[in-house]
């Protein structure tokens, strides 16, 4: 019988960057409405409610003394994930989240003899560019996720495609990957009125906008879209919502691209800040279209929060993207034509004109915005619900326990 579940993650709220960890606040919410939940995460935080406990593991300040400073993230990644595993444990189950904290779930699962569970988010392999941010580390972080896959009671791809890359990157047996999609809050997401957050961003309500939200990383493609600007209708307003870069580099590179395609060209308004929800769920509400050029994207939850919104997508045709966003029915997806066993595309010049095609298309077209809006709407509605992904994970869980799987 299944009486509790642990969740290991790097990223809870407060500290939500990513779609993992969008992903584990509202699983988390939605589980402990069927079984007792403990959360392990990163951070201080506190909360001690019975069905959903919660504790925050700070950073071992010796993790940053006398190393390299790209290392620091891998190896305090380490550290927590061993402190949260030797913990007193009580759970019928562990579950974790990233690379952050995998190792963690395989050290849990020998202590305490129970199985571990892993959701597949993103996969190293697939994501080269952090070696930029990560330096070496990243060889080290590469390690910990492939042995904490291959020896893993069960996987959660939360696409089919990201379940096709778990098979062809590690030696794991395909019965134990299961696909379980990522969901939304129906009732948090959806179309609002309110305008005050335009206002205050400086966002003309009354004149169309292009809407990007998202890290400034290379996997999220937004120096494509930046690219993409000269060729967008001017009539367009083009909001970026994007901060937090991975590397100073890269935030220089989006830094001159702005710089460079804005000159002269009004409407283009750049939000550096993390927005609070309702805040994010007004542009969402009000875009024209929302744009999501990423180049590896396993899920891309952030499509579906436009969705839930009525607001038509144009993304890249690639990973789980293409299991999101129906071409022509909710949206326009674009290839971006990648070169193979890379992430940049052939001709990032004609990927930029492209997406600037579909989006021109779509916003100068009501009648198909109001189509691929409400379209988008039934389709979260009808596929994406928290608590009926809540009731197939939970089902998973179950399995593993009645087989008297252990770690």
């Amino acid at each position: 019988m299944l009486r509790k579940v642990a969740l290991f993650t790097n990223e809870y709220p407060p500290n939500v960057y990513g779609g993992a960890g969008v992903h584990v606040e509202y699983l988390s919410r939605a589980l402990a409405k069927l079984v007792s939940v403990e959360v392990r995460c990163f951070g201080d935080q506190v909360v001690d409610d019975p069905a959903l406990t919660v504790r925050g593991y700070p950073q071992w300040e010796e993790t940053k003394r006398n190393t390299d400073p790209r290392f620091s993230g891998a190896v305090d990644a380490f550290v927590r994930s061993l402190i949260m595993a030797k913990d007193n444990l009580a759970a019928d189950v562990v579950h974790c989240h990233t690379w952050y904290t995998d190792m963690g779930g395989l050290l849990a699962g020998k202590l305490w003899g129970i199985p571990y569970v892993l959701t597949i988010h993103s996969l190293e392999p697939l994501r080269p560019w952090k070696v930029e941010q990560l330096g070496n580390g990243y060889h080290l972080s590469s390690w910990m996720e492939r042995t904490a896959i291959e020896q893993a009671s069960a996987i959660i791809a939360v696409s089919n495609e990201t379940r096709s890359d778990v098979l062809r990157f590690f030696n794991i047996a395909p019965e134990k990957v299961h696909v379980i999609y990522n969901g939304i809050d129906l009732a948090e997401y959806r179309r609002t009125a309110a305008t005050d957050a335009l206002e205050r961003y400086g966002i003309d309500p009354d004149r169309p906008f292009v809407l990007f939200v998202g890290r400034i990383t290379r996997q999220k493609g937004i120096i494509h879209l930046v690219n993409a600007i000269p060729h967008i209708d001017p009539e367009l307003q083009v909001v970026l919502c994007a901060g937090a870069p991975d590397t100073p580099e890269i935030g220089k590179e989006m830094e001159e691209g702005v710089a460079m395609v804005s000159a002269g060209r009004p409407g283009v308004i750049w939000i550096r800040e993390m927005l609070a929800r309702p805040d994010v769920i007004q542009l969402y509400s009000h875009a024209a279209v929302f744009c999501c050029p990423s180049v590896y994207e396993p899920f891309g939850i952030i499509n579906l929060e436009a969705m839930a919104c009525e607001t038509a997508v144009v993304a890249s045709a690639v990973g789980g993207i293409k299991e999101v966003v129906v071409p022509e029915e909710t949206g326009v997806l674009v290839d971006p034509g990648l070169k193979p066993d890379s992430f940049e595309p052939d001709d990032p010049a004609a990927f930029s004109a492209d997406l600037a095609a579909a989006i021109n298309r779509i916003a100068g077209d009501a009648a198909l915005r109001e189509r691929f809006g409400l379209a988008g709407r039934r389709r979260v509605e009808e596929h994406f619900s928290w608590d009926a992904i809540a009731q197939k994970t939970v089902a998973l869980y179950e399995s593993l326990v009645a087989e008297g799987v252990q770690g």
